[in-house]
């Protein structure tokens, strides 16, 4: 059965960047092994940034050597520059995603660099990736961080995200996202930008969000983002997670909780929601200082679910 919804699991990358414990290799392997068994087909197992300042992604190319020996696996990983993405590009990554920051205040301080240096990073990795054979470059997606407002900068205004969007194009990647770094999406402001940038680039060119449930919207704002085409959605195992360089900036989407959602709605993630719950010992295991979220490994899927799931499934 075709997945109606893919389900992206940003744990490995943004859920251990934004905590102290340093997690080690063999766990981050079970970890994403464990996943992609209960049918996750997408994980983001890392970043390749600058080791001194994110030490938690020190092993990240291993990762991506590990995770390309999982059939059907997408290996996503984060870059902030050309640099970045060479180190990506020679690991083997499949899909590479670059942060540029619609708050431009968030981008000095995430990244040291203006939209101009950021657009230049977009162009020079693009003409990286073109030096390859064309069956061996990776997917490359330029994530529009704090599309939605920036604890530093404030209200970021939407031409600012349509411009950024034509410009990232226009420089090589192809496709763009939106990300919820900071938790001010609203319903209402997620389907305004969506279908404005869809307005401006084209539906193809926007297919996935990056939620954060900072201040308790996340599945709500999941929901406004499939009503207007989305058909990628960014989540963490026990929502874990959020951004070193935004304050306050805590609560990725949990994606137990986000997979339950969809799967009850009759959309087919492709996703073993039990097999899914159950990697969270893995994490329970290993950090254990570490509050872990989500309402459904608490609650449990109700009795019935499969009747529930089937009916909504004929309805859509």
């Amino acid at each position: 059965m075709a997945v109606d919804v893919i389900v992206s699991e940003v744990g490995p990358r943004d859920g251990l960047q934004s905590i102290d414990q340093l997690l080690d290799l063999e766990t981050k392997k079970r970890w994403i092994t464990a996943e992609a068994a209960a049918g996750v087909t997408e994980i983001e197992v890392g970043s390749f940034v600058n080791y001194r300042l994110l030490p938690q992604m020190s092993d990240t190319a291993a990762l991506v050597e590990h995770a390309r020996q999982i059939e059907g696996l997408a290996v996503a990983v984060l870059v902030p520059n050309l640099r970045g993405a060479s180190a990506a590009i020679e690991a083997g990554a499949s899909k590479i995603s670059i942060p540029v920051s619609a708050s431009e205040t968030h981008s000095l301080n995430n990244v040291r660099r203006t939209h101009a240096q950021m657009i230049d990073e977009v162009r020079n990795i693009r003409a990286a990736i073109n030096q390859l054979p064309a069956a061996e470059q990776p997917y490359f997606e330029a994530g529009i961080a704090t599309a939605f407002g920036c604890t530093l900068e404030g209200h970021v205004s939407l031409s600012t995200v349509q411009r950024l969007a034509e410009q990232l194009l226009e420089a090589g990647a192809e496709e763009v996202g939106l990300s919820d770094t900071t938790g001010f999406a609203n319903p209402a402001m997620i389907k305004n930008r969506i279908r404005a940038v869809h307005n401006t680039v084209g539906r193809d060119k926007l297919t996935g969000v990056h939620l954060h449930n900072t201040r308790g919207l996340g599945l709500t704002n999941a929901f406004a983002a499939l009503d207007e085409g989305i058909t990628t959605l960014d989540s963490s195992l026990a929502g874990l997670g959020g951004c070193p360089f935004a304050p306050g900036a805590s609560g990725n989407i949990v994606t137990e909780d986000l997979v339950f959602m969809l799967e009850s709605m009759g959309l087919n993630t492709g996703i073993d929601i039990d097999a899914l719950v159950a990697v969270r010992s893995i994490l329970e295991s290993a950090l254990p200082a570490e509050p872990l979220y989500g309402f459904i490994p608490d609650a449990s899927v109700p009795l019935g679910w499969s009747d529930i799931r089937a009916e909504h499934a004929v309805a859509n």
